[in-house]
């Protein structure tokens, strides 16, 4: 398999870490739609990463389908469980982390247009969802050890990526200082080798 991914991407971020904690064998091609030689639209017809390659040329992607479908082809470190309600509660806490993420991401680069070009309002919205997001998780969270369920899930990975991007790109956030228990669960993640070895570069 190879996976088409960046290094800051949290979707590239989220499959990665599914990889790792699947112990998955993969060749990462390291590429970034932005990139005017960028190859992503041969093998996505959306230009979006990640893109995963099976070893029969079939392409993959979401990131959401990507991980279902890692999770299902392997037994080891299952991240995504059986039983029907267990498995929607994972995947309500992915899409709440993955729209945080898609929020985040339009506030980004927004800022990244010259300011006369900006729109102010449009970005107040954005940032309205991804406060609203992280609030919502934090409540949902409560004082329980992992996202859903007792124990580590896809959920968490979910989540963990969407905080980290938020630490990256968003520092004047401050959501560990209003939500304590968030940065706990995230300082617990990061200590996992699989996030350990997907961290994005500071720069």
């Amino acid at each position: 398999m190879k996976l088409i991914a960046a290094p800051v991407s949290p979707y590239s971020r989220k499959v990665r870490i599914v990889l790792a904690e699947k112990r998955m064998e993969y060749d990462l091609v390291l590429d970034s739609p932005a990139d005017p030689a960028t190859r992503v639209p041969e093998f996505n017809p959306l230009g979006k990463i990640p893109v995963l390659l099976l070893d029969d040329e079939t392409t993959l992607f979401d990131s959401r389908v990507i991980v279902e479908y890692l999770d299902s082809a392997s037994p080891v470190g299952r991240l995504i469980p059986d039983d029907t309600r267990q498995r929607i509660q994972v995947r309500r806490w992915e899409a709440l982390a993955d729209g945080c993420i898609d929020a985040a991401i339009a506030v980004v680069m927004e800022q990244r247009r010259p300011p006369a070009n900006q729109n102010a309002e449009w970005m107040a919205r954005q940032q309205g969802k991804v406060d609203r997001a992280v609030k919502a998780m934090a409540a949902e969270l409560a004082d329980r050890k992992w996202c859903a369920g007792d124990s580590y899930s896809l959920a968490d990975v979910a989540v963990g990526c969407a905080l980290g991007y938020l630490e990256l790109r968003m520092p004047v956030m401050n959501w560990r200082a209003q939500y304590p228990n968030l940065s706990g669960l995230f300082d617990k993640l990061s200590k996992r080798a699989s996030f350990k070895s997907t961290a994005p570069p500071k720069a």
